[in-house]
């Protein structure tokens, strides 16, 4: 059955390809007493995780991809920072100490803190890296309960693919090989978030802020994004398909004759 979605355009182009949905699998964070001659162990397990990541980040600065554009250095630098803050860092700490509890529910509660205080802020770019906390935090929450990271499809999979996210973050996009996608879909972000900021330093179409994409689509759905209107084609007729094909060669041949013209 074909259908139209519609969400934000913050990369321009028309890719046509299937989908690939990446994994968003939410952890539950449950709550529970850790007895008093555990509580240290407890600690050490959350500066750990802490420790994991950071390395994580710290690698990933250290080895950035040559075709990763000069923004994605200031990325890990702010996902560092987040990882560094007193809510994420310290905060979890004192409240195990203080109630006993799992270093993850004292993540999530910190987290929510830190969320709420990005709400409170009236400048749009400011209240949208909030999405940049959650995604540190989820790193953490990742190590801490032993699930894996975004792990890349490889290259033959990748290939005119169209990758479908709940959200991805700028450090998930940087183990990603160049052109890997044909284009990015999520259902969070605006203009300013740092997916959309990503998608247009790799000339990559992107549409953002599509809500239940991630829940509505299939894998290898075969998908048409318009990354100048925002619009998504879902399972499109031969006649759709055949329009899109011509108007992204036009696309195509634009973009060389603008190269050309630079160099």
């Amino acid at each position: 059955m074909s259908f139209t979605l519609h969400g934000i355009p913050v990369s321009s182009g028309i890719a046509i390809g299937h989908a690939h949905l990446l994994s968003h699998a939410s952890i539950e964070v449950v709550h529970y007493t850790v007895p008093e001659h555990y509580v240290d162990d407890e600690i050490a397990r959350f500066e750990a995780a802490l420790e994991i990541t950071r390395q994580d980040l710290v690698a990933l600065h250290a080895h950035r991809p040559e075709h990763a554009a000069a923004e994605f250095d200031a990325f890990l630098d702010l996902h560092l920072m987040f990882l560094d803050d007193e809510n994420i860092s310290q905060a979890p700490r004192e409240m195990i100490r203080r109630e006993r509890c799992n270093a993850e529910w004292a993540l999530k509660t910190q987290m929510d803190i830190l969320v709420a205080q990005f709400d409170a802020f009236e400048d749009t770019y400011l209240r949208e890296r909030k999405t940049d906390v959650v995604q540190v935090v989820e790193r953490v929450m990742k190590t801490l309960t032993g699930h894996p990271g975004h792990v890349p499809p490889t290259e033959k999979h990748a290939m005119g693919m169209i990758l479908v996210a709940h959200d991805v973050s700028p450090a998930d996009l940087l183990q990603l090989k160049p052109h890997q996608f044909s284009a990015i879909l999520t259902d969070l972000g605006g203009a300013t978030s740092h997916t959309a900021i990503v998608a247009r330093g790799l000339n990559t179409p992107c549409v953002v802020g599509l809500h239940r994409a991630r829940h509505l689509l299939r894998e290898n759905d075969m998908l048409i994004v318009d990354g100048e209107q925002g619009v998504i084609i879902v399972n499109p007729d031969k006649s759709i398909l055949a329009e899109y094909k011509l108007r992204q060669d036009e696309w195509e041949l634009e973009r060389r004759k603008l190269r050309l013209a630079f160099v």
